[in-house]
C-alpha cells in the first residue's frame, strides 16, 4: 500500500509540473489548431507500448485500411506504439458470416498477417453480440424465430469456425459483448429470447472448447456504474461456479474528457475482489457534449439528428477542451498504473481522430478529438507526458 501511495504522489507532482510549466494560449479554435500542429511537428520517438510493457499490454483497435495499406500513416502508428491489436469490425458476425455458412475472412486474414509480420498479439472481437449480427442468425426462411436448438447450433458452428481458423493467432476472445442492462439485469436480446438466460453459459462453453489456449472475456460498457458492474461480476461468478471458464472482464472505457474516476476505481476494486483479471477496452474520451445525458454509454443504435450546437470544434479544438482531455488521459493512466498487477491490457478504440467512430456516433457528421493521435496522425502533445508517466513509475517500481 505504501508503494502505491508514494507512486501516486510522485505522479501527481510530475503532472502538476508539466501543466504548471505550460504557457497559456488563446482559446480560439484557430490557435488550438496552430498550437497542435507546432507541438506535434517532432514525432514521438519513444513507444507507448514499450513504456507501459512493465505494467500491462498497450493495444489499439484497427480497421482494414491500417492492415492492408502499408503506406497508411495509421499503420505506422500501430507498428510503433501498440503491441496488441483488436479488429474494430472485421471479426464481428456480419463481417465473418453475412449469410448462413458463407464465411468471408478477407479482413480478418489481413489482420492476422499484419500481426504476424510486425509481431503483434491479437484479441478476437467478438463471438456473441446482439448488434452487428445478421437477422438470418435468429430467423428461419419465413422470418420467424428459429428454435433454441437451431440457434445454439448456429452459435456453436460460428464459434468453432472462427476460433479454429485462428487457433494459434488469437491471445484472447471477447466471448459475449454487452449482454447487460444498466441495472445489471440481462438484456432481452434475441439471444436471450430464443435460447434463454443460459445463452451466455453456452457461448463460454463453446469458446472454451474451441479456443482452449485463448483467454476468454466478458466485455461491456458503463461498468463504472455500480449496479451494472455488480451484474457483470455476478454473471462471471455464476459461470465459474458451474465450472465454465471465464478469465476476465473487459471494462469498455467510452468516456468524456471528464471520466468517472472514483466510480471506475470502485468497479476495478470489485473485479479484483471477485478474483478476475481486468482488461480496459475500447478507450476513447469524447470532447463533445452527449445529446441525451440519460443515454450516455455506447449503444450503437443511437442516432441523433445533427445539430450545430453539438459540433463546436469542427475547425479545431479549443485549448481549454484540449487541456481537459490531456488531464483526463493522464488521470486515467495514473489509475491504471495503480492497479497494474490486476490489469492485463489497455486498448484504445481507434488509431487517430480521423478514423474514430465518435465522428459519426451518436450523431453523424461531428468532429471529435477522443484519441492520442490527431487527424494528421501526429501524436498529441500529452503523449510524451503519458510515456514519461510510465517511465517514472517504472523507475520507482
Amino acid at each position: 500500500m505504501r508503494k502505491f501511495t508514494f507512486l501516486s504522489l510522485m505522479m501527481v507532482l510530475a503532472v502538476v509540473c508539466i501543466f504548471a510549466c505550460t504557457p497559456s494560449t488563446s482559446s480560439s479554435t484557430d490557435a488550438r489548431e496552430n498550437k497542435s500542429t507546432k507541438q506535434s511537428k517532432e514525432p514521438v520517438t519513444r513507444a507507448l507500448a514499450a513504456a507501459y510493457s512493465p505494467f500491462f499490454s498497450f493495444g489499439v483497435a484497427v480497421n482494414r485500411n491500417h492492415v492492408t495499406q502499408e503506406d497508411n500513416p495509421g499503420a505506422n502508428i500501430v507498428q510503433q506504439h501498440f503491441s496488441v491489436l483488436t479488429a474494430e469490425n472485421d471479426m464481428k458476425w456480419e463481417s465473418i458470416q453475412p449469410s448462413e455458412k458463407r464465411f468471408t475472412f478477407k479482413g480478418s486474414d489481413a489482420l492476422v498477417s499484419f500481426a504476424e509480420k510486425y509481431d503483434k498479439e491479437l484479441i478476437g472481437h467478438v463471438f456473441v453480440w446482439h448488434q452487428q449480427t445478421p437477422d438470418w442468425v435468429f430467423e428461419d426462411e419465413e422470418g420467424n424465430f428459429v428454435s433454441r436448438e437451431v440457434l445454439l447450433q448456429r452459435m456453436r458452428d460460428h464459434i468453432f469456425t472462427l476460433a479454429g481458423r485462428y487457433e494459434n493467432a488469437i491471445k484472447g476472445w471477447d466471448v459475449v459483448n454487452e449482454a447487460l442492462n444498466e441495472d445489471g439485469s440481462l438484456r432481452k436480446s434475441k439471444w436471450q429470447q430464443i435460447i434463454g438466460d443460459d445463452f451466455i453459459e453456452k457461448a463460454f462453453e463453446y469458446a472454451a472448447e474451441a479456443a482452449p489456449n485463448a483467454a476468454l472475456y466478458y466485455n461491456d460498457y458503463n461498468l463504472f456504474k455500480a449496479e451494472k458492474m455488480d451484474g457483470a461480476i455476478a454473471l462471471a461468478k455464476r459461470l465459474k461456479a458451474k465450472g465454465i471458464r471465464i478469465d476476465g472482464i473487459g471494462i469498455q472505457a467510452h468516456y468524456s474528457n471528464e471520466p468517472p474516476l472514483e466510480e471506475l476505481e470502485q468497479s476495478i476494486q470489485k473485479v479484483i475482489n471477485a478474483g478476475f483479471k481486468i482488461m480496459i477496452t475500447e478507450l476513447d474520451l469524447t470532447v463533445l457534449k452527449f445529446p441525451d445525458e440519460d443515454k450516455v454509454g455506447a449503444d450503437i443504435t443511437l442516432d441523433f439528428a445533427f445539430q450545430e450546437e453539438y459540433d463546436p470544434y469542427k475547425n479545431g479544438i479549443s485549448e481549454a477542451s484540449h487541456q481537459k482531455l490531456a488531464t483526463a488521459y493522464i488521470d486515467l493512466f495514473r489509475l491504471f498504473l495503480k492497479y497494474h498487477e490486476h490489469i492485463d491490457r489497455v486498448t484504445l478504440w481507434g488509431v487517430s481522430d480521423k478514423d474514430t467512430w465518435r465522428n459519426y456516433w451518436p450523431m453523424k457528421g461531428r468532429t471529435d478529438y477522443p484519441l492520442l493521435f490527431d487527424r494528421k496522425h501526429q501524436a498529441k502533445d500529452f503523449v510524451d507526458d503519458l510515456i514519461a508517466l510510465a517511465e517514472s513509475a517504472n523507475k520507482i517500481n
